[in-house]
């Protein structure tokens, strides 16, 4: 039972893990749409943005949880080192997901807004927090021995 139950909660973790990152390799196609969408229809574009920070910052939660309950369960200590870069990256991705998306996206809204440096700012936004949490997964899924 208690096998079946580790292996439940990394399944969770892994469809959290999927939530969290997929939806940001979509908004990079969303790009080309800021550019040039009319002022009627770029709402739901901006909507698009905040609805998938909403659903990376949810899935945060979900991987979180069950990614401590996987340490408690598993074979892993907090001292290992793929899971201590893990943390110091997660921590970092977290003040950076506070500040890249919602002051950008709110500009647009603004009479005098620059939509071609906002757009600009979006996209280096998502390529950094995506290069972040390609960086956790990455440590997550090879686990390297970095000191031991």
């Amino acid at each position: 039972m208690e096998q079946l139950l580790y292996k439940t909660l990394i399944y969770l973790h892994v469809i959290s893990v999927v939530a969290s990152i997929g939806p940001f390799f979509l908004l990079l196609l969303t790009m080309k749409k800021l550019r040039t969408a009319s002022p009627s229809i770029l709402p739901s574009y901006l909507d698009t943005f905040r609805y998938t920070v909403q659903l990376s910052k949810h899935s945060g939660h979900v991987l979180v949880g069950s990614g401590i309950l996987l340490v408690l369960l598993g074979p892993w200590t907090w001292t290992t080192p793929w899971i201590i870069m893990t943390l110091v990256i997660m921590f970092c991705s977290l003040f950076f997901l506070a500040r890249a998306f919602s002051p950008t996206l709110r500009k647009f809204g603004e009479e005098d807004a620059d939509r071609e440096k906002l757009v600009g700012k979006l996209h280096r936004t998502v390529w950094i927090y995506l290069i972040l949490l390609l960086a956790m997964l990455w440590f997550m899924v090879v686990k390297p021995g970095i000191w031991v």
